[in-house]
């Protein structure tokens, strides 16, 4: 079920199935790929039409960030007109906040950012600050649904991934991290920026708080590149620096650094980081 919720094929699905069916993806807006909220819920309301009835459809889930698509931000409308859909016809809205939670966003949850309240949030990574563990919360009337012990597993309730996840909050707000998690967002979005008005090879630059991405196009083409994406990864592992990509095309990085990471090392980070995306750029300009 896990597996045919993701969006992305490669390397997730290839190699698996069959899967359930009953699930369905929709385009998820992005001026960077045409997509408007318009267009997201005329996809969701013609599905209501042409494949399911909206009466039967359990739950709608949705990443305010997106992950693994690509870290496209959802924007405030298509979150209200979200919560609309699922009023009138009875559907529980869940926001996926494995990635976007804990602070990533500079507040505790991204949802928070839009002022729509999900019926369900789930929520993972952060939360333990490396440890094993995952939760979803929500509103009494679903999460008192089960009978007693129809939620749990064989690790549910671990005594010290519990215990790391006290700790985490109590740093969070000690070390006052959704602060900073802005505060460092703003300087690598500022950074980045700067480097896009005079390198051709970055599309766009998103994200809110520490949770930020740059995209890399074919400027000639003006298409997605992963191979862009993928020499600007090397030049940087070759420094040190560790970068991940994502999004449907591989031509995104994302950046996801600890919250706590020392000011010294960000700095650092951002020299390294700037530097390898110009090598790749010297080295594209000159084949």
């Amino acid at each position: 079920m896990g597996l045919a919720l993701t969006g992305k094929n490669a390397p997730y699905k290839t190699g698996f199935g069959p899967f359930p069916s009953g699930i369905y993806h929709l385009p998820f807006p992005s001026p960077t790929l045409n997509v408007t909220v318009e267009d997201s819920i005329k996809a969701l309301e013609n599905l209501f039409k042409a494949d399911i009835d909206p009466k039967s459809v359990a739950a709608v889930i949705i990443e305010p960030i997106q992950g693994e698509g690509g870290f496209y931000v959802a924007l405030i409308e298509l979150m209200t007109r979200l919560r609309a859909l699922c009023n009138e016809h009875g559907i529980v809205l869940i926001a996926d906040e494995i990635q976007s939670g804990f602070g990533r966003t500079g507040k505790m949850f991204c949802m928070e950012h839009f002022g729509v309240e999900p019926d369900l949030i789930t929520m993972a990574k952060s939360i333990a600050a490396g440890l094993p563990l995952s939760g979803v919360c929500g509103k009494a009337h679903i999460m008192d649904g089960p009978s007693p012990g129809g939620l749990g597993g064989t690790y549910a309730g671990n005594p010290l991934a519990i215990a790391a996840a006290h700790a985490v909050l109590d740093v969070l707000e000690k070390e006052n991290l959704c602060s900073r998690s802005i505060r460092l967002g703003n300087k690598l979005k500022e950074v980045l920026i700067a480097e896009s008005h005079h390198n051709p090879y970055i599309k766009e630059v998103r994200g809110i708080g520490s949770m930020m991405a740059i995209e890399f196009y074919d400027p000639i083409s003006n298409t997605p590149s992963a191979s862009i994406a993928s020499k600007v990864q090397k030049n940087a592992l070759e420094k040190q620096l560790l970068l991940l990509t994502c999004g449907v095309y591989g031509n995104v990085i994302r950046f996801l650094y600890p919250l706590t990471i020392p000011d010294q090392q960000f700095e650092s980070a951002l020299s390294d980081l700037v530097n390898a995306i110009r090598e790749a750029s010297d080295e594209l300009a000159s084949v």
